[in-house]
Order: structure tokens, then C-alpha cells, then sequence
């Protein structure tokens, strides 16, 4: 099997982080989302409240003793979710194969992907530009060949970090890899390694698999396999959506709609390509385009689809021929994509492009 090249993203003190973009009264204050009560628990905070000792899942009241100018805001899950789906739909314009962990994380396998080169570096780089550009969230990204040392990778220059472990690095890396690093292990399993000796996976390797699964059963196998820095999971996809799409988001406003004309054919070509990649083709049920104009109100427009051949670029003009009545008025953003006729569709797919 070709070795892997995997992606872990995390996204800095992620609600925090929308928080203080929102509101930049916050940036320069210890900053705390939850924690407002006498019964509040803390659920994330800013790097300058973690300065104070401040961490999640702390009691309000603890909180605010050790950091005593801690500014404490409600949590707006709908706004993280709604930022969210941002984030993760830029990684999709890059691979299909995106696995999300939670709202302010995820797993992706590049290995196919031949854009920037091929390189999962230069993805990388790629994808902590556009994330902060167009959402103004920013990301630490860890490349490895696995999904436990890329894991590892991203935490550790955080944050706004970028970390990468080459196959030629692994066995370096891991030897001196403390053993709470590793995946599972927490204060007790930790405290029961160390007292076999082991303070590193160099330290596991010499104990071997027998010893560590003697004693702690399966996990044993798995930290033995792990201290060697060797992984075999895949990326799995669990989550399907009902459409794909392509958009550009314009440095500098179209000014009318001549200027979208022109734009619509190389997004249809994108949005084939993108089409083109689906290993299962589902059936198309609806078309449909977007505009956000300079005010950045935004308007859609879709129909349904009679035909199960691809779009072309007449379907997608008619329909800004009747979304765009107003054919001089400068457009931020322009998209197009389909619906597809059921729940089993492909993951929706973003282009932002500046």
C-alpha cells in the first residue's frame, strides 16, 4: 500500500476565536466562552486567560479567581456551527475525504490530491490561508503519514502552528515522544507506564508488545503499535450532504453583469471537475446560482432539473438572467451548483477564491 498523507486541522480556541472576531473588544482581554454564573462551567478560552491557568471544563468561579479581569461571554452554538460548516467546506474543495471530529477539527487523506504539487505540506499551507482569509478563523495544521502522528503534529507548534512529519522523521520523533502524548493514555495509564519504566515511546519499544499487552490487554497491542508510530486507520467520510457547489468570492467587485457572465464558464468548469471526482454519481434533481452583492445581501436562485446529463453554461445563465434584474450592480461573490435527488448525495463542496 502507497504511504498516506494525512492532514489534522484544528482550529485555535475555536469559539474563542469567533467571539473575538466578532467583537474586537475581546482580542486583547482573557477571554472565557461559559463560565458566567455561579454554576457555569468554562467551555473554551483565549490563549491570554490560558496564561492565567484558565482551561475548560474549569468552574466559573475558579475561573475568575485566578484570572480576576476574565471576561466571560455565553455560548453561541449556532454561530460555531454556522463557522463551522465554513471551515469544513474549504477543506472539501480540497478532497472529498474529510472526516470531522468535532466543529474545530478533522482528519483529511491528500494522498491523491495532485494540486500544490501533491505535496500535503503545501496543502497544508494552503488550507491555514484560505480558512483565516475568508473566515478569519485561524488554524494549526499537523501533516504525517498516519492519522495518529498528524494528530500529534498539529498540536504541537500551537498555536497558529504548522508541523510536519516526513516518513524519514518517524522513528526519530516518536523515540523521544513522551508517553502521555499517545492516544488514550491520561493520568492513570500514564502513571502505570511510568512506573514500568517507560517515560517515552523508545521506552515502550523496549518493553514490546508482550509485556504491554499482559498488562494492559488490547490498549497494549495499540500502544505498542502507536510507540512505533504506526497507524492504519483510514479517513472515513460518515457524513453525506444534498448538494455541491462552487463559488468565488472576488478581491475587488465584479462591476456588473457582463463581468458574472464571463466568470460562469471557468465555474462550471470547476464545478465538472468537482462532479467529474465523485466515485458514485447521484442523480441531479435541481440547479441553482448565487450572488452576494457589494452590500453583501445575498440571493439564490434554483430550479429543477429535468435532464440527467451535466449542466452547461446556458442552464446557469438562464438562471442569472432571472435572479440578476438588476445587470450594474457590482457582485462580491458568485456561485453555482446542484442538488442531488437524494439523502445519499456527495459532501457539498465550497470554492472561495479571492
Amino acid at each position: 500500500m502507497s504511504q498516506r498523507k494525512i492532514i489534522h486541522v484544528d482550529c485555535d480556541c475555536f469559539y474563542a476565536a469567533v467571539e473575538m472576531r466578532d467583537d474586537p473588544s475581546l482580542r486583547n482581554v482573557p477571554l472565557a466562552v461559559g463560565g458566567q454564573g455561579g454554576r457555569g462551567v468554562v467551555t473554551t478560552c483565549n490563549y491570554q486567560a490560558r496564561a492565567y491557568g484558565v482551561r475548560s471544563a474549569m468552574p466559573g468561579g475558579e475561573a475568575r479567581r485566578l484570572c480576576p479581569d476574565l471576561v466571560t461571554v455565553p455560548v453561541d452554538m449556532p454561530r460555531y456551527r454556522a463557522v463551522s460548516q465554513q471551515v469544513m467546506a474549504i477543506l472539501r474543495e480540497v478532497t472529498d475525504l474529510v472526516e470531522p471530529l468535532s466543529l474545530d477539527e478533522a482528519f483529511l487523506d491528500v494522498s491523491d490530491v495532485t494540486e500544490h504539487q501533491g505535496s500535503a505540506t503545501l496543502i497544508a499551507r494552503h488550507l491555514r490561508a484560505r480558512v483565516r482569509q475568508q473566515t478569519g478563523i485561524v488554524i494549526s495544521a499537523g501533516v504525517a503519514p498516519n492519522k495518529f502522528l498528524a494528530k500529534i503534529a498539529s498540536d504541537w507548534e500551537k498555536p497558529d502552528g504548522l508541523f510536519v512529519i516526513r516518513p524519514q522523521d518517524i522513528a526519530g520523533f516518536v523515540a523521544k515522544l513522551p508517553v502521555q502524548k499517545l492516544f488514550g493514555v491520561g493520568q492513570v495509564t500514564a502513571g502505570k507506564l511510568h512506573s514500568m519504566g517507560a517515560q517515552t515511546c523508545g521506552d515502550l519499544q523496549q518493553l514490546g508488545a508482550e509485556i504491554l499487552i499482559e498488562r494492559f490487554g488490547k490498549q497494549g497491542y495499540r500502544l505498542h503499535e502507536m510507540a512505533h508510530g504506526r497507524d492504519e486507520r483510514p479517513v472515513v467520510v460518515s457524513r453525506t450532504a444534498k448538494s455541491l457547489s462552487v463559488e468565488r468570492t472576488f478581491a475587488q467587485d465584479l462591476p456588473d453583469k457582463a463581468a458574472c457572465d464571463a466568470v460562469l464558464v471557468n465555474l462550471l468548469d470547476d464545478l465538472h471537475a468537482r462532479l467529474a471526482r465523485k466515485a458514485e454519481q447521484k442523480p441531479l434533481h435541481k440547479l441553482f446560482v448565487k450572488i452576494r452583492y457589494s452590500d453583501f445581501s445575498t440571493h439564490t436562485l434554483e430550479r429543477v432539473r429535468e435532464s440527467a446529463a451535466l449542466p452547461v453554461i446556458a442552464d446557469y445563465q438562464l438562471l442569472l438572467n432571472e435572479l440578476m434584474t438588476d445587470t450594474r450592480r457590482p457582485v462580491r461573490l458568485l456561485g453555482m451548483g446542484v442538488r442531488f435527488r437524494n439523502d445519499e448525495a456527495p459532501i457539498t463542496q465550497l470554492r472561495l477564491f479571492d
